[in-house]
């Protein structure tokens, strides 16, 4: 086994690159993924199969000869508002993304400094020994990991928390044959859950998505509506998405570890804009709503949207305009009322459909 003196190598070599947080975790399958198996099993993955792979459960699958996990958080926070309070403003016509794919695809930019942290460690231990880099992009349980590897503790939102940096980082994981000594000792344990009494995440959570602390159940969530979900989406939910188009933020933006939060040095996460009118920040729904699939594949070249598709994003911005307040006979609400008559006649089913829905609330 490596010594403690090489594991702080490589956390501080993560750091140099740009990450906020790095530990070592052993490869082997914690308490956490037999609960993980028991989430799955209630059918709280929705339409996510790719959640059901094995090796999610079975991580030695990952990598032949694998034995330790290098975990990396990078901060995406910047200083822009929380969706709660655009929310508050008389803004009707405009939509939320969630922050985290406001700029460049977060993949990328982790894959960047992931692969980095890997010639790193070629150059430093010479020898025979594989390693692979994840940063979302395999049957990775990285959280898991993370929590093994002292970066923070799993908190009633699901997500990973840690008590300076809160929860706005991406996680990413590099997966060695190296027999590294681990942040995290035998003896000692993972840091402690200091969510205590708190509930205000799930209590903030607009479609009860987190059905008791810890337990998600992704077919609520507006994260999982707006993204994975590639029909239409469930009318009873539909009011209580507001004027969300990509993901949800709102759980994170109520937890008081986010309160102090840092803000991110990478720029690259910055919201991306087209001119002085069109931004991912706030952005302008009859823009999205009318967006051409050719549009959609220029604009979002580079960006974690193109996860939703075209036509998911177009269906998103129906609801949100169905969601909208807006003056009815103003030109503002008859200019939308046309795009939104149009879109009835869409030959996608999901946009036709959410467009329909839309009308119904506005007219």
């Amino acid at each position: 086994m490596k010594t403690a003196a090489e594991t702080a190598w490589i956390v501080g070599r993560a750091r140099e690159l740009g990450f906020a947080l790095c530990g070592v975790a052993r490869l082997e399958k914690f308490p956490e993924h037999e609960a993980f198996a028991e989430w799955l099993a209630r059918g709280y993955a929705g339409e996510m199969a790719y959640l059901a792979d094995v090796r999610r459960q079975e991580p030695s699958q990952m990598l032949p000869g694998v034995r330790s996990a290098i975990v990396c958080a990078l901060n995406y926070n910047t200083s822009h508002p929380y969706s709660s309070e655009s929310a508050a403003g008389n803004d009707g016509a405009h939509g939320w993304v969630s922050r985290y794919a406001w700029g460049r695809d977060y993949h990328e930019v982790m894959w960047e400094r992931l692969n980095a942290l890997v010639e790193a460690l070629k150059e430093n231990f010479p020898g025979e020994h594989g390693a692979r880099a994840y940063s979302d992009t395999g049957p990775i349980a990285e959280r898991i990991f993370a929590k093994h590897a002292g970066l923070g503790w799993l908190g009633k939102n699901t997500l990973l928390l840690n008590q300076e940096l809160g929860s706005w980082f991406f996680l990413g994981v590099v997966l060695t044959t190296l027999e590294l000594a681990p942040s995290v000792e035998a003896a000692e344990t993972p840091p402690a859950d200091l969510c205590g009494n708190c509930r205000q995440c799930l209590d903030a959570c607009p479609t009860e998505a987190l059905v008791e602390p810890y337990v998600l159940d992704a077919r609520k969530c507006i994260s999982y509506l707006t993204i994975e979900l590639r029909g239409n989406i469930p009318e009873e939910l539909r009011v209580a998405m507001g004027r969300h188009v990509f993901g949800c933020d709102i759980c994170q933006e109520v937890c008081p570890y986010n309160r102090s939060a840092p803000i991110t040095e990478v720029r690259e996460f910055e919201p991306r804009s087209w001119g002085t009118e069109e931004s991912l920040l706030k952005p302008r729904l009859e823009w999205l709503a009318e967006m051409t699939e050719e549009e959609f594949r220029e604009k979002f070249r580079g960006s974690a949207m193109k996860r939703t598709k075209w036509r998911g994003l177009a269906r998103n911005a129906c609801i949100a305009l169905g969601n909208a307040n807006l003056e009815k006979g103003s030109v503002e609400h008859r200019r939308i009322v046309s795009l939104l008559r149009r879109l009835e006649g869409s030959q996608e089913p999901a946009i036709s459909e959410s467009a329909r829905w839309a009308l119904a609330r506005i007219e």
